[in-house]
């Protein structure tokens, strides 16, 4: 029996629908090493490819977030998610300024922020605000930073903040979508080697291409780092002192078993989809494992636009149908 586990084709483009958004594929992978490998791109595709946003905000003549503008249709609360969608490039590790400043009627968007040479703003058609009066004014200083995956508020706190200045949470990440599917494929007289296809968007700072082979490096670098000799503890005094430092370990395992345990209606699947599946008793995304492709078409009330909604909803969290 050959004991080798065969390595996988480069991936493929397959489809490019934007500029920002791209389809790969990667075949031949060994059984089981689709979903390994999918769902370890996507998590380090989230939380660890660096990017740019807003931290805080100063607008002038607002005091905190649940005031109002005379002449801005949107409230505090609505233009800081606003701008929460603004997107930047900033060249350089230190945070920069930038600015906004606008006067009557008009809609105030992304290209009206004022920013220095080292930030570019990705996006400048975004909606920030809608001024209605000739005597509306809006004035804004933002602080933008670089970081990974989000930051909220809480995180920090500690941090010294100017009077007057608004804390927002911040979406570093440049990835806006990551899906990954795990198909069946024939490799020789095996039909259980996997086809990975990932759906990749992100904000324009970042193609995905480039998000893809950054995440898979991030990878690499820490395989390399665990496949190189391992250290023995010198002695019990040091040991000792590595064992007062809390070690948390992931277990992709009881992640799958939680996500098993959701229930139906937290999937948001169309309300018929949904009643279709409680009414043929149905109840946790366990459920659905258990059947395959073929078992759910059986289901009363379940049809193949139903078992493709379905098998979207498996795969964002790294799940598949019984083969």
């Amino acid at each position: 029996m050959n004991t080798n586990i065969s390595l996988p084709q480069a991936p493929k483009l397959i489809e490019k629908p934007s500029e920002n958004r791209a389809v790969f594929e990667i075949e031949e992978m060994h059984p089981g090493y689709g979903l390994t490998v999918g769902n370890a791109l996507r998590r380090i595709m989230l939380s660890s490819l660096p990017g740019s946003a807003i931290v805080s905000v100063k607008i002038k003549g607002v005091s905190h977030e649940f005031s109002t503008i005379p002449g801005v249709m949107e409230d505090i609360v609505e233009l800081i998610l606003n701008l929460k969608q603004v997107r930047f490039k900033v060249h350089g590790d230190e945070p920069q300024n930038v600015h906004l400043k606008v006067k009557g009627e008009k809609e105030v968007r992304g290209k009206d922020i004022i920013s220095p040479t080292q930030v570019e703003v990705v996006n400048p058609g975004v909606h920030i605000a809608t001024l209605t009066s000739r005597d509306a004014v809006l004035e804004m200083e933002m602080q933008v930073e670089n970081g990974l995956g989000y930051s909220a508020v809480e995180s920090r706190k500690r941090e010294k903040q100017e009077i007057g200045s608004m804390s927002i949470d911040a979406i570093f990440s440049p990835i806006r979508k990551i899906n990954y599917e795990v198909e069946n494929m024939r490799v020789g007289d095996r039909t259980d080697y996997n086809r990975l296809v990932i759906d990749i968007e992100t904000d324009g700072t970042i193609m995905p291409e480039e998000a893809l082979e950054r995440s898979a490096n991030i990878l690499i670098e820490h395989y390399k780092i665990i496949a190189s000799p391992i250290r023995k503890i010198a002695n019990k005094e040091s040991n000792k002192e590595a064992k007062k430092e809390p070690v948390t370990l992931f277990s992709e395992e009881s992640e799958l078993e939680n996500a098993e345990k959701m229930k139906i209606e937290d999937l948001k699947f169309s309300q018929r989809t949904q009643n279709a599946l409680l009414s043929n008793h149905i109840k946790t995304v366990g459920g659905i494992v258990t059947l395959s492709e073929e078992g759910l078409l059986e289901l009363e009330g379940l049809g193949e636009k139903a078992v493709k909604e379905i098998k979207k909803a498996l795969g964002k969290l790294g799940l598949t149908l019984k083969q």
